[in-house]
Order: structure tokens, then sequence, then C-alpha cells
């Protein structure tokens, strides 16, 4: 293959055709089972030692997305979109490392001696260190979002994350515990006519270095 042909696939042409939507369609819902489709793909998604420190909070009733549109600087596509994803990030807690590596164990994919060469690790990676624990929550939702993202482009729905919120808001209004952290809000819906393709990207030779 010539160095300068590009690599295609379905999921890179998904990858490069989507864009930020900002028109939704209001009448278009999505069902139940999409919606825990979307999150099951997100949650695909890696986490640091198998952690899995997120939680999804679907905002898709007309009361739910009213309690949300005025902390998020009344944004059309909080109402437009199908729905709404608050993406919680939990802070890093190796102490649940056992709990999540369990699975692992009984489906023999992880000897079981092998589960506190893992927690001791990230006891000391995180448990002293709260801007660790936070970041990691943050990497966390990302990844997930970014999953959910793509998932939602292959499926033909527009998306949009979005940090445009109040996030001590969210967090009052929406009952995140004291160990999570809003990301982002993330819209995925049906689009309409008038959003932009894929916007241009700076060039990669200005943002990679082959060392």
């Amino acid at each position: 293959m010539n160095s300068r042909t590009p690599i295609t696939n379905t999921v890179i042409e998904c990858i490069l055709s989507r864009s930020a939507a900002k028109y939704y369609d209001p009448a278009a819902t999505l069902s139940d089972d999409q919606i825990r489709e979307l999150v099951r793909i997100g949650t695909s998604a890696p986490t640091s030692f198998h952690l899995q420190n997120w939680r999804f909070i679907a905002v898709r009733t007309p009361e739910a997305k009213a309690r949300l549109s005025p902390i998020a600087w009344n944004q059309p596509a909080i109402t437009d979109a199908a729905v709404t994803f608050i993406v919680c990030g939990q802070l890093a807690d190796s102490s649940v490392i056992p709990e999540r590596l369990a699975p692992l164990v009984e489906a023999g994919v992880m000897p079981a001696e092998m589960v506190r060469e893992w927690e001791i690790p990230a006891r000391d990676l995180y448990k002293e260190y709260p801007q660790r624990q936070r970041d990691e929550a943050v990497r966390t939702g990302t990844f997930g979002a970014a999953a959910m993202i793509y998932a939602a482009r292959s499926m033909g729905l527009g998306s949009t994350p979005m940090i445009g919120f109040d996030a001590d808001a969210v967090h009052r209004e929406f009952g995140l515990t004291e160990d999570e952290v809003p990301v982002m809000l993330l819209t995925v819906g049906a689009e309409r006519p008038g959003n932009w393709a894929q916007k241009p990207r700076r060039p990669v030779a200005e943002v990679l270095d082959l060392v």
C-alpha cells in the first residue's frame, strides 16, 4: 500500500464523517432499548484497572429536560434532542477493584491471584492523590462518551458533547453522589437539515512528532 493511500473501512468512515450536531428533530425519539444499547457500547471503552468508574443519566422526558435546560444555559439541543446523557465519572477508588475484577476471574480470563497485583498499584496510584482520582473520573467519562458518539453516528444519529452547564447545579438537581463528577452532557437524536459537515482539522504535521 502506498504510504499516501488513506486507510478506509466502515468504522473509519463513521469517525471521519461525524460532526457535532446543532439541529435536532424535536419530534424524533429513542426507545429505552436504544438508549440502553448506546450505554452498553459506551461501557465497552477502556478504564484504568477495569474500574468502570462511570454512570450515565439519560434525560429524555419533557419534565427531566425542563429541569436540565435552565442549568445548561437553555441550549436548544437539550430540549430538541431525543436524549441528553449526563456523563458522570466516579473518583478512582482502588477498593472496588476486587468486585470489578470478579467477573473476569469467574470467566477464567484472569487468575484470582492477579487481583491483588492490580489492586495494590492502583491503591498506590490513587489513594493519597485526590487530583489523580478526579483526573481518572474525567478520563473515564470521556472515553465512554466518545464510544457513544461514534455508536450514535453508526446508527444514523447526531450527537453533541457539551460543557456548557452549571456543574454544581447539575450535581444537585440530578442527585449525583459526592464521588461523582459531571464530565459532560451528550445530546443524541435524529438530525434535521442545516448541520455542518465535519470541520477541517489542523494538518497532521502540526500535531504529530515522530521520534
